[in-house]
């Protein structure tokens, strides 16, 4: 094996001089990324037509090409949760985690064929603006404003975790570093629109990748190779087999992961407007479907570094036990004290792996700024003002994109409430996530499905979302609120005995509490459906839509490909089932596109 590096002479404490060795390298690497991701934003905001019209803000002039398509959507996903998380999850669990992975084909597949070319062709700009051609403008509005809701609550998240990171590493003030990310963030987001958000997503995905490559490398030299990394993590049990209990309530096995996470998948590549928004910037419906695909083997290599970088921590551990006030702490704070207690007398090193960080939330909270821009301008603000002028509306979208940077300032603290910040966030995503998703599925695949119907299946499966999901995180903190005894003769009091017994052991409906954060999507969006289809059953189904039910579906439109060979009917469908809308959809076989107009009063498909 690699010869063995010798362990660093002591170990960094959270406060201790250790902590306060970052360096004058360190330091200057991390505002080099932040200069020269302000320096791309400026860029494009002082180049080609500069940001003057809505469609070059917020779609790029829909002229990218697949690949950096492709690293942005990768960048958006591989956030400083995740950075943080998935190490800190292999730490404690094994690799179980590491069956995510199989949740990535098809959760990729199924946007490329079924989500992009339903909505590319439509060549919209908002997500939204479909709800209003299957259903109508409420629809629209509802989805609009759970979308802004959920986008407000997760950039929070991923805004305090680097802070949080920072803070444990040089003892930087944590509401500074929140502050100076922030603003940095919504500087490049609102100069460059999402040309920028794009291109500082392939810059930061870069430093990301060196980041995690950098710890790896020294820690598993630190202990003498990868290969003896991988042989006492397998000696220790933290490799883990394949674990078949369809147990929902288990919290990873492999169902959980490679199932519930298809429906996480779909819900954040497949109806969000952070990621849709990148496909429709792409210069053809091709060139988006390639972004998809070439995504997958990025993930599946993300995936691998933090799978990796956990073993290494772990073994790490094994030889150099972390510091007593280090082994209680959160999960999020576990891999920072291993990479500063790896990478303290490497000086450059520390600060790469904070850029990484922070590259990794920068281009997070860039995708929110920008895509909570465009549903507000496009679903909000635009259908009330319609003779807003061009330069007014790009104006106005560059102000929200502002506003929205200043809000998600104030939305840092709360997520410092929310536990460990892998399972807050992928929970939030799954609470919110998952009755869009279940939305958008029931307007695409179920013909007879009606506004009322679909309403009351989100209004369903939000109240769903947020009993079982809220009541989980509850559940959870009453059980780390009684403690285990302290010493093998100590029992805790009588009612901290109850309070175990009763936590640990749910019945009844308290055991949905217990439900696993990776099937958050996939509950919440079949309960919209489930609720969609039969309220919509009862209220007359489609009968209540222009053109009724099926009306005119061609067999090509029924068949999952998509193909869209032949051109609908005048009264078209939006979905390969068959979904019907509420305006006249029309066909151009030139252009291969679609286009909506309302119908005229009176007129009968």
């Amino acid at each position: 094996g690699a010869t063995a590096l010798p362990a660093p002479p002591h170990q960094c404490t959270l406060g201790s001089a250790a902590c306060s060795l970052f360096t004058v390298i360190d330091y200057s690497i991390f505002v080099l990324l932040l200069v020269l991701s302000s320096a791309i934003g400026l860029f494009y905001a002082l180049s080609g037509d500069r940001q003057r019209t809505v469609q070059e803000f917020l779609l790029a002039n829909r002229n990218m090409s697949f690949l950096p398509v492709a690293l942005s959507l990768l960048a958006t996903f591989q956030s400083a949760v995740a950075i943080l998380g998935v190490p800190a999850e292999i730490f404690r669990s094994g690799t179980e985690y590491w069956f995510l992975g199989c949740s990535y084909l098809l959760g990729l597949l199924i946007p490329a064929h079924i989500f992009i070319p339903v909505f590319y062709r439509l060549r919209i700009t908002s997500t939204y603006e479909y709800l209003e051609l299957r259903f109508n403008k409420t629809v629209r509005v509802f989805g609009t404003i759970t979308f802004i809701f959920q986008m407000v609550i997760y950039m929070g998240v991923v805004l305090y975790a680097p802070a949080l990171a920072l803070n444990a590493v040089t003892g930087f003030d944590l509401w500074s570093a929140v502050l100076t990310m922030g603003l940095v963030c919504t500087l490049y987001t609102t100069l460059g629109g999402l040309k920028a958000v794009i291109w500082t997503d392939v810059f930061q995905t870069l430093v990301m990748f060196a980041g995690q490559l950098a710890v790896i490398i020294v820690g598993a030299q630190r202990v003498g190779g990868m290969a003896r990394v991988w042989h006492l993590a397998d000696k220790e049990g933290k490799i883990s087999g394949i674990d078949l209990d369809p147990d929902p309530f288990e919290r990873h096995t492999f169902w959980t992961l490679a199932v519930g996470g298809v429906f996480m998948m779909l819900s954040l590549y497949g109806v969000n407007q952070a990621q849709v928004q990148r496909y429709l910037s792409a210069r053809s419906e091709q060139e988006a479907k390639l972004s998809c695909y070439a995504v997958f083997p990025c993930q599946q290599i993300v995936l691998c570094l933090s799978c990796l970088t956990g073993l290494v921590m772990f073994v790490y551990n094994q030889e150099h036990p972390l510091a007593p006030n280090q082994r209680h702490s959160s999960p999020d704070q576990l891999v920072l004290y291993f990479v500063m207690d790896v990478l303290q007398d490497l000086p450059g090193l520390p600060g790469l792996f904070v850029a990484c960080l922070f590259s990794g939330s920068l281009s997070t909270i860039s995708s929110a700024f920008n895509s909570l821009a465009t549903v507000t301008m496009e679903d909000l603000v635009r259908p009330h003002c319609p003779g807003l002028s061009e330069s007014r509306a790009t104006l106005l979208s560059k102000l929200l994109a502002l506003g929205y940077g200043l809000l998600c300032l104030g939305m840092a603290y709360v997520s410092s409430m929310l536990g460990p910040v892998l399972q807050a966030a992928i929970s939030i995503f799954g609470m919110v996530g998952g009755p869009l998703l279940g939305l958008f599925c029931l307007g695409m695949f179920f013909p007879c499905a009606n506004p009322t119907g679909a309403i009351t299946g989100l209004l369903a499966g939000l109240a769903m979302a947020f009993w079982v999901g809220i009541g989980g995180l509850l559940h959870n903190m009453r059980a780390a609120e009684a403690p285990p005894p302290p010493n093998g003769t100590a029992l805790p009091a009588v009612g901290n005995l109850t309070t175990i017994l009763t936590t640990t052991l749910p019945t009844g409906l308290q055991k949905f509490y217990s439900l696993s954060y990776m099937w958050y999507s996939a509950h919440n969006s079949t309960t919209v459906i489930l609720v969609g289809l039969l309220v919509s059953l009862l209220t007359g189904g489609a009968g209540s839509l222009p053109g009724g039910g099926c009306l005119g579906c061609t067999p090509c439109q029924q068949r999952l490909c998509l193909r869209w060979a032949l051109p609908p009917p005048r009264w078209g469908a939006l979905g390969p089932w068959g979904g019907v809308v509420s305006r006249v959809v029309t066909y151009s076989p030139a252009s291969g596109r679609y286009a909506a107009r309302c119908p005229q009063p009176g007129h009968v498909p």
